[in-house]
């Protein structure tokens, strides 16, 4: 007989009531398998946005089909360019930085992030980062240049990076953070291996992620890109075992602050669903502090609403 989520945890819960298990491996063991797939600077609707483009056919036909929409998704107001959105989506805020500045610049020593209450809770989690070299701690851009000169994995799209309790302060050699960033190339052995966490957080390079050009389309090569990629997540054990719930969002709008793309996929959601209430990156954080039972909430997530109306049922 399939278990659901609300069973799942209800069970778990109650272990860890009797003494059978502490609460924060209950929650793990209960908890949804989230990944958090970013793609970049893209409006969803208008001119030159992604819903209705033909460049997007995957997309539009094939993922908003399955998929709960949310229309009026925003990055946070004035909140640009991309570093402190990503920060936004860990901790709530940006701390002040409106640039993209590395680690090495910007060092955050608060211990109020997300992964950190995960950890902190015993629950698991993993970045899988297109195209970290996975033998050092991905501080600084690496992989090949791309048609400006830039090298395609950027620490600005890697917010985990800039706590310097993920690193042993800006560490290069640390251990914990080489074993919680991971190549993008990994996701395959690790979903099949089930050495994925609970949470994993996935930004491809910036010629998949809409970034930059590469020689040709933004939004195709985000399209194409998807397409080849999401079918290892679809085809998984875990997401047909109806354990997964994927957010696909983009980080900023191009034009003033959105709406930006966001869709949830996978257990639970309401498949073919389009809402109209306002989302922030506040709403995502909050989420997710709901699903894996953490607090405090952090930032603008203590005042934001959730996602939860993209669900049938709510993990």
């Amino acid at each position: 007989m399939k278990v659901s989520f609300p069973q799942k945890f209800m069970i778990g819960l109650l272990a860890a009531v009797s003494g059978m298990l502490p609460v924060a491996a209950a929650r793990a063991q209960s908890a949804p398998i989230v990944f958090v797939l970013v793609i970049e600077n893209k409006n969803w609707i208008g001119s030159g946005g992604i819903y209705h483009n033909p460049a997007a056919p995957y997309i539009n036909h094939t993922l908003v089909p399955q998929a709960a929409v949310a229309n009026n998704y925003f990055n946070p107001s004035g909140n640009h360019p991309s570093l402190p959105n990503y920060l936004w989506m860990e901790a709530g805020r940006n701390f002040g930085i409106h640039d993209d500045g590395l680690p090495s610049e910007h060092p955050l020593t608060t211990h109020a992030h997300l992964t950190q209450l995960l950890r902190n809770a015993g629950i698991p989690w993993r970045a899988y980062e297109e195209p970290i070299y996975g033998t050092v701690c991905p501080l600084t851009p690496e992989g090949r240049y791309d048609e400006n000169g830039t090298r395609v994995y950027q620490p600005k799209h890697f917010p985990q990076v800039y706590f310097t309790d993920m690193t042993d302060g800006r560490n290069p050699k640390s251990s914990y953070c080489i074993s919680h960033a991971r190549p993008l190339s990994q996701l395959s052995s690790d979903l099949a291996n089930k050495k994925i966490g609970r949470y994993n957080f996935i930004t491809p390079s910036i010629c998949h992620d809409g970034h930059d050009p590469c020689g040709g389309s933004e939004i195709g090569h985000i399209d194409s890109w998807l397409k080849a990629f999401l079918p290892m997540i679809f085809n998984s054990s875990q997401y047909k075992a109806g354990h997964v719930v994927l957010f696909l969002v983009t980080d900023e709008a191009a034009n003033g602050d959105g709406p930006i793309m966001f869709m949830a996929l996978g257990h639970g959601v309401k498949h073919g669903y389009k809402n109209e209430i306002r989302y922030t990156h506040s709403s995502m954080l909050r989420t997710l502090e709901e699903i894996y039972g953490v607090r405090p909430f952090l930032g603008a997530a203590a005042y934001s609403n959730d996602l939860r109306d993209l669900f049938r049922v709510f993990p």
